[in-house]
């Protein structure tokens, strides 16, 4: 059930009224509902994979359960595995069964043996590795004594199946979410509209922005190798702001859904392209994965503690598990590798704390430098992104090598000019609205611009408009791959 179809819009009604009319007194029944209800959600893709997160739900909450009753320490860890081995078992099966069958099958034939090991027909659960991550934070943060584990399996399977983040996030922590679900929530008009607003954002971001840019995109990155230089970096552009839409856009949608129900979400998405360097992209960027791999995987490593040799290392371990956790494909993993490379001249230099707060906080523009470092940065990533998006190595190296060519200069060709210059335009509208939201948690929370409410509901009107005569052709959430 995707947030921009027909189904949900009459979904989301439904389950609001009943949350807040027909269960609002009973904070149990308000779980259940919210349990119902996501259990729908997820099943109208596939009914068969309801059993997994069911299954994941079963064991963490025994896991934790066990936990709380044993101060033993090699009891403790055996638990804390059992945890990691099943979640992580059933996203490596499902995510990375084949990849490395026919990795393993490649390196040996290159070595001159045969071996036939069959692939699998697998079905990759949708939002698979999110809901992994979201409830392996749970026992570990058990483990580490900073949570106390439940004993309200409805609450914590509540909190494990949360339509609104479910299949592509953010990435709750225990520590965050689960508590909102022991307490009795009550209806915030003001909360409710903010909501609303953040949901119109997300719309537009995807809708609009996401989808349009997609088309073109596609024909560009399906078609590169017939294209000349400067049509493949425009084609690299769209997809930037493509995935960005996209994904913030449905973060945003998320976000504002759980608000209306009552619950905070985190920020998951920080106007990553005004970064000035790869440090501040990656501290804005995807917010709720970056600071998982932070806290339970390069913190543990090490982090920046030690030697300059342990830091570079724990770098690009964190940087090229990231990209693997994306997919298995190595373009994926070339993708996390480019980012590292990218970032180690920062931490080498200790730059990579410099740019903390938004561009141009306190100032209405940037300057001069700040401009510079910024395009830079972008172009950085762009350039990145084509590795994400390309279907192998191979056709992301030719794709960049076709931009660095004399045909640059050339003029652009698709085959409807009509919806390219749409799309610039509409790009240059989100831009600049981005560009004047971008000290608030998303670009319309605050409109310090708009003095008067009838303003703002001029712009939402605005908005709205565009949404109805600028949608896209419905394009599928591309995180809901990973």
């Amino acid at each position: 059930m995707l947030f921009n179809s027909l189904d949900f819009a009459i979904f989301l009604p439904i389950v609001f009224l009943l949350y807040w009319f027909a269960v609002q007194k009973n904070l149990t029944l308000q779980n259940l509902l919210i349990v119902t209800a996501s259990y729908i959600f997820y099943g109208w893709w596939d009914w068969r994979f309801l059993s997994l997160i069911l299954f994941s739900t079963i064991i963490d909450f025994s896991v934790g359960k066990a936990l709380g009753k044993t101060t033993k320490i090699n009891k403790r860890k055996t638990l804390l595995w059992i945890s990691i081995i099943v979640n992580l078992g059933f996203l490596g099966f499902f995510k990375y069964y084949n990849f490395f069958i026919e990795n393993f099958i490649e390196a040996f034939t290159f070595f001159g043996s045969d071996i036939r090991i069959s692939s699998l027909n697998i079905i990759l659960p949708v939002g698979i590795s999110f809901y992994t991550f979201q409830t392996l934070s749970y026992t570990i943060d058990i483990y580490r004594g900073k949570l106390e584990p439940t004993k309200d399996f409805i609450a914590f399977t509540a909190f494990v199946s949360f339509f609104p983040q479910l299949v592509a996030g953010p990435i709750e922590r225990a520590t965050l979410l689960l508590p909102q679900f022991y307490v009795k929530r009550k209806f915030d008009y003001n909360k409710a509209i903010d909501g609303m607003r953040q949901i119109l954002w997300g719309l537009f971001k995807k809708v609009v922005i996401a989808d349009n840019c997609a088309l073109l995109a596609n024909e560009v990155f399906n078609n590169s190798h017939d294209l000349n230089a400067s049509t493949l970096f425009l084609g690299a552009l769209f997809f930037t702001f493509q995935i960005y839409g996209d994904f913030s856009g449905y973060s945003d949608i998320a976000i504002g859904i759980s608000r209306l129900f009552g619950f905070n979400l985190m920020k998951n998405f920080a106007f990553p392209y005004f970064s000035r360097d790869i440090a501040e992209f990656w501290r804005r960027w995807h917010i709720s994965l970056s600071t998982w791999f932070r806290d339970y995987l390069y913190i543990p490593l090490g982090g920046s503690r030690g030697s300059l040799g342990s830091k570079v290392r724990n770098t690009f371990i964190i940087f090229i598990v990231s990209g693997f956790w994306h997919g298995a494909n190595w373009t994926f993993v070339i993708w996390g590798l480019l980012n590292a490379l990218y970032f180690l001249p920062l931490l080498l230099t200790k730059n990579n704390r410099n740019n903390i707060e938004i561009i141009g906080f306190d100032r209405s523009w940037p300057s001069f430098k700040e401009v510079l470092s910024m395009f830079l940065t972008f172009f950085m990533t762009v350039l990145a992104w084509i590795f994400f998006r390309a279907e192998s190595v191979r056709h992301a190296m030719s794709y960049i090598l076709g931009i660095f060519s004399e045909t640059i200069i050339d003029k652009p060709i698709f085959s409807n000019m009509m919806s390219f210059y749409k799309a610039i335009g509409l790009l240059l509208i989100f831009i600049i609205i981005e560009w004047f939201g971008r000290r608030g948690e998303y670009a319309i929370s605050e409109m310090k611009w708009a003095k008067t409410k009838t303003l703002r509901w001029v712009f939402y009107i605005f908005l709205i408009l565009l949404l109805l005569v600028f949608a896209g052709k419905s394009q599928d959430f591309i995180y809901f791959q990973f």
